[in-house]
């Protein structure tokens, strides 16, 4: 159990963490590139980790020679191969369904298995696709983890149009395509976040983007080959809206975060807080694995409820816990539709979130795909004990919003905050912010 208590004010500047996303990403194709790649920046959180030792498994050479920064050596043309044992993900979602494309396109058998939230969530969504294009799948009840795949090195392409927006599919889809026998091919209504396609680009993939009539298309020819990049990740932006959300509801908030990677695909979080009456510097820096980079800057602000734009939510799926926590410190009433993808992330975070408002005396319903917040104008009375369900996102939430509730806010579980934020509560302590 962890406790976060009121305090008058979360000032103070610090650099994002590693991105998550980019840092699979940076690992996955790594270890498929021909030569050896430098990553500097890459996110320590166990998530992240797993993804290393499941490429390492399948031959490539992964070593961390200090904080944040790994050499790792790619298969090449030799291709993955059979691991020894099973590939266990633990809670990582990303890792897992990405290499399962990375796997479906080698003539290898591999188990997959994972932690008990992560063999909770469906895979049919990158099972179904890959099995269309050739690959072998024996899944647990439900299409869940444990599941063996039986991968093929004759892999035909496809092209496929996700029923739910999902940058998970869409990646694993494009991991497959490099090794299919043709060009595979990707559409969708509504944009997800492109790190697979720049960073695809990055290791000297050729990718053919089109738009048409609103549906954007990613094309990706097999046979292609990677060659090994030195990798810089940038700052993670879901892991700054913690510390910008933060300084936002706190009496006296003045925060800066640095290096937070500028995507239009992460950004719905920072642009939704300025429709509530955020106020937030952003000052240009470099750039890094093809990603503009920003500072940051927010402070305290008296927001207003909104509903959310439902073209902005694939760009803030990870972030609707946090900004829930936004929703009760505002005036007035917050609505979210168009999320139904938040139901089988690492816990149904619709259900999640609305309890986290509700035991903090926060009125909140759920919907269908979203839920309603009725906000308490800067007077959350806090005092709740939240359940984490093992959902980092929630437990990172809770802690923000007790920061400044009228009255401490406690969850059941800390630990899986590692898996992508593990300097959190020491970056939150650091602000002026009060754990216990």
């Amino acid at each position: 159990m962890l406790t976060s208590h009121p305090v008058p004010a979360i000032t103070g500047s610090l650099a994002a963490p590693g991105d998550k996303s980019c840092s699979h990403r940076a690992l996955i194709l790594g270890g498929l590139a021909s030569g050896t790649s430098e990553i500097t920046g890459l996110l320590m959180g166990d998530d992240v980790r797993r993804t290393g030792d499941v490429m390492r498994a399948l031959g490539a050479q992964v070593i961390q020679t200090r904080d944040g920064v790994w050499r790792v050596t790619g298969v090449g043309e030799a291709g993955l191969s059979s691991p020894e044992g099973p590939l266990d993900f633990g809670n990582s979602g990303t890792g897992s369904r990405l290499l399962m494309g990375v796997m479906a396109g080698h003539a290898i058998t591999a188990k997959i298995i994972g932690d008990a939230s992560l063999s909770s969530r469906p895979m049919a969504r990158i099972t179904k696709p890959l099995s269309q294009m050739g690959a072998r799948f024996e899944t647990s009840a439900g299409d869940t983890l444990p599941l063996t795949l039986h991968g093929t090195d004759t892999l035909q392409p496809i092209s496929y149009t996700p029923p739910h927006a999902s940058a998970q599919v869409k990646s694993a889809i494009l991991l497959a395509g490099l090794r299919a026998h043709g060009t595979s091919s990707v559409s969708e209504a509504r944009m997800t976040r492109d790190h697979s396609e720049r960073m695809l680009a990055g290791f000297g993939a050729k990718l053919d983007i089109t738009r048409k009539d609103g549906v954007r298309t990613v094309s990706i020819t097999g046979g292609q080959s990677l060659s090994a990049q030195e990798i810089r990740v940038p700052g993670d932006p879901s892991s700054a809206a913690f510390l910008i959300a933060a300084s936002l509801i706190s009496p006296g908030g003045d925060v800066l975060i640095e290096n937070v990677m500028s995507n239009e695909t992460r950004d719905g979080f920072f642009r939704v807080a300025e429709l509530m009456g955020a106020s937030l510097g952003a000052e240009p820096r470099d750039e890094a694995a093809g990603e503009r980079l920003i500072d940051l800057q927010a402070s305290s602000a008296p927001l207003k409820g909104v509903a959310v734009p439902e073209h902005m939510v694939p760009a803030m799926i990870d972030e609707f816990p946090i900004l829930a926590v936004l929703a009760a410190f505002a005036t007035g009433e917050t609505r979210i539709s168009g999320a139904a993808e938040l139901r089988v992330k690492e816990s149904d975070r619709i259900s999640a979130t609305v309890n986290m408002l509700r035991v903090n005396g926060v009125k909140a319903e759920e919907t269908e795909d979203g839920f309603v917040v009725e906000g308490c104008a800067g007077n959350v009375p806090g005092g709740g004990h939240v359940t984490t369900h093992q959902d980092h996102r929630i437990a990172m939430s809770a802690l923000v919003m007790g920061t400044a509730a009228q009255t401490p806010v406690s969850i059941d579980d800390a630990s899986m905050i590692d898996t992508s934020y593990p300097a959190f509560a020491n970056h939150m302590r650091s602000l002026g912010a009060r754990f216990e």
